[in-house]
This record gives C-alpha cells, structure tokens and sequence, in this order.
C-alpha cells in the first residue's frame, strides 16, 4: 500500500477564491530576538487551502464542522479520473467505476491550477445533475481539485446547496495530481472547530497502485 498526502501546503500567496482573506503568518515570540522559543500567529479564512465544507457553510441549521460523522470522512472511496472535461455532469458519473463508493474524489485538468497563485474562473467544477446523482447514490463525501464545487459564474451556488442540504460533506482544493485513479482508502480530517462553517483538513489517501 501507498499513502500519498492530498493536502495543499498553507502559505503566503497561494491560490485563494475572489475575496477570500488571504493566508498569513506572522512571528509573535522569536528565538532569534532572544525567546525562549518560537511562536507565531495564523489569521486565514475557514474555506482556504484544502478544506471542508459542513452543511453549515450553506444550509441554516446545518451541521457545523465539528458535528460532521468521521464515517463520512474517513474511509473506503474512489478517485475518478475525470481528465478532459470542462464539467462533469451526470452521464460522466454514470458512466465511472462508482459503484458502491460513498466517497468519491474527482480528479480533473483543474491540478496544475491548483498550484498556481492566480485564480482561474474556467475551472472544472459539477453541474447540479451530477449532485443530485451523487444525493441518490447515497455519497457521504465529494471532493474536487480546485477552490469549489460549483461553476465561477454560478452565484446561486445550488451544487453546494444540493449536497449540503443531503448532509454530503464537500471537500475542496484537494490535490490529486500524483495520486492514481482507482479504489483507494481516504482520511480526510478537518480541524475540529466548535461551530464552523468550513475548517483546513489534512486529507490522505492510500491506495496499492502507484502512477
């Protein structure tokens, strides 16, 4: 077996979805400046780098990051080899390997964006018949390789919305550029913030292919 880490770095000028606050990391206490040791401080958005969107990112009343199920975060899953399209709609779902999964990581052309600094709004994202097909299929987790779910120009954000209000957890910006389509285990764990509305996770996913 293979365990490939799928989480993005958190650093200055990285990628960051059109007004979202920006990372940063400041010393506060410094070994260098004669401290006893080093100590600084994080000030970042819920929804930066690789991270999780609760039911609460969207839905009034919904589930907070740290109520979501670890069974719907860790576990069997696939990754999809979504390489080519511009979206990803229901017929490409229903013609993949899902079968029984109820965690699925989609990996698109969106990689290499993902490692980029600027955004880019012709990101590949899922088109509301292939949320509802996922609701139906009874998926627990969803995650894609850029900064959200849902189409740039689509500001009603119905993607989020349909699998938020079915309690599916949304896991964006993960990295799945080294990691092989194909049957896979996945830890995704979020930090567990009382009463978030998103949180960074560290996501791993072990598999027995290698690319």
């Amino acid at each position: 077996m293979k365990l490939y880490d799928a989480t993005l770095t958190l650093k200055r000028a990285m990628l960051t979805f059109p007004g979202d606050p920006s990372f940063e990391m400041k010393p506060l206490v410094q070994r260098d400046l004669g401290h006893p040791f080093n100590l600084s401080l994080i000030c970042m958005g819920t929804h930066q780098g690789t991270h999780v969107d609760p039911p609460a990112h969207f839905i009034d009343g919904g589930a907070h990051v740290d109520e979501i199920s670890l069974e719907a975060l860790v576990g069997p899953g696939i990754v999809l080899d979504m390489s080519g399209k511009r979206f990803i709609d229901r017929p490409d779902l229903e013609g993949s390997p899902i079968g029984e999964h109820v965690r699925i990581l989609m990996k698109t052309d969106n990689g290499p964006r993902l490692l980029e600094s600027e955004f880019d709004e012709n990101y590949v994202y899922l088109t509301q018949d292939a949320a509802l097909y996922l609701v139906e299929r009874g998926v627990r987790l969803v995650g894609i390789d850029y900064l959200s779910v849902d189409g740039y120009n689509d500001e009603t954000c119905q993607v989020h919305k349909i699998l938020l209000q079915s309690g599916v957890v949304v896991l964006e910006c993960v990295n799945l550029m080294e990691i092989p389509a194909g049957p896979c285990k996945i830890y995704c764990l979020p930090l567990k913030i009382e009463g978030g509305d998103g949180a960074p996770a560290r996501v791993l996913v072990e598999t027995d292919k290698d690319t």
